[in-house]
């Protein structure tokens, strides 16, 4: 990767947690743990739901298709970081381009995903005598198939971004990962285009899918209110009640990540937010959309026992 007169750059130095090899022992079995966690949680999602014919809903689709996100998010990151801990924390750039692809893809399909899944609660509460209709199987195939679509252009346009830049050394990277944000300070020369550009995909992207998801919780909890029963409110609430959790913690750590006033280096709270949603969510996400489901914790347990036999 030459530019012209610049000194060529071919691999980088990932910036570790920390320097005391005990604290990186510990990050190493908390991390591979929560990578199994994610892995594991999230494929017995999509094996149950295929498994299951009662539990082949639009909800469950977006479900699948969540599952499938945080895998590849997962698998993005954590292998590097773990390698990291314990032997090399370089990577080629080749590698950090595709490891900043991938995640950025899985980003931004999320952020698009959630607002899917928030029509589809709304419907299914605000519009439930239309909602068979208006979220039928092929509304479905047509929102996830946009969904992908729309977040492997934004990760081609991010990447093709970082491959404008003029990379001259350091090749230090103030971060554990290749995320855009830490790859922006290592441009020889400060790339105002290319912030203005990253800042304004991210606010359209971020900002747009935000307000429709909050829109529409607005909506729902609204309908919620005007049911007399508690017990009516209880069921309503709950059916959603998971998403709007998990749509919380993504976007306030996301929002603060890639909307901020000034881009700086990644200091320890910014890799502790950063933690949350390309490590924590993921392996979160299956035991907070579970833990009160109680039909698909009974798909799961048939599932299980299937195994078992």
């Amino acid at each position: 990767m030459a530019f012209g007169n610049q000194t060529e750059v071919t691999v980088f130095i990932l910036q570790n947690f920390t320097e005391d090899p005990g604290l990186q022992d510990i990050l190493f079995c908390l991390f591979f743990a929560l990578f199994v966690v994610a892995l594991v949680g999230n494929g017995l999602i999509i094996t149950a739901i295929h498994c299951s014919p009662n539990l082949h809903t639009p909800m469950y689709f977006f479900l699948v298709n969540l599952a499938m996100m945080d895998m590849i998010c997962t698998s993005a990151v954590l292998p590097k970081v773990l390698q990291s801990l314990v032997a090399d924390n370089t990577i080629s750039y080749s590698g950090c381009l595709s490891q900043m692809f991938f995640f950025t893809w899985s980003l931004s399909a999320e952020l698009l995903l959630f607002t899917a899944m928030a029509y589809d609660r709304y419907l299914a509460i605000c519009q439930p005598l239309y909602y068979g209709t208006l979220m039928s199987g092929r509304v479905c195939i047509v929102l996830a198939a946009f969904v992908w679509t729309m977040g492997v252009l934004n990760a081609f346009l991010f990447t093709g971004l970082v491959l404008s830049l003029s990379l001259c050394g350091p090749n230090t990277i103030a971060h554990f990962f290749c995320e855009i944000p830490a790859m922006l300070l290592l441009s020889c020369f400060p790339p105002f285009f290319i912030n203005i550009t990253t800042i304004t995909v991210d606010i359209f992207l971020s900002g747009m899918n935000f307000l429709l998801t909050m829109a529409s919780y607005g909506c729902i909890i609204t309908n919620i209110l005007r049911i007399r029963s508690a017990e009516g409110k209880q069921r309503a609430f709950s059916t959603c009640s998971s998403h709007l959790i998990v749509v919380t913690m993504y976007y306030s750590t996301v929002l603060y990540t890639y909307i901020r006033p000034v881009i700086g280096s990644a200091g320890i709270i910014d890799k502790a937010i950063t933690i949350l949603y390309t490590i924590m969510t993921p392996a979160l996400n299956p035991l907070i959309y579970t833990l009160r489901n109680k039909e698909f914790k009974a798909s799961l347990k048939k599932l299980l026992l299937l195994f078992s036999k």
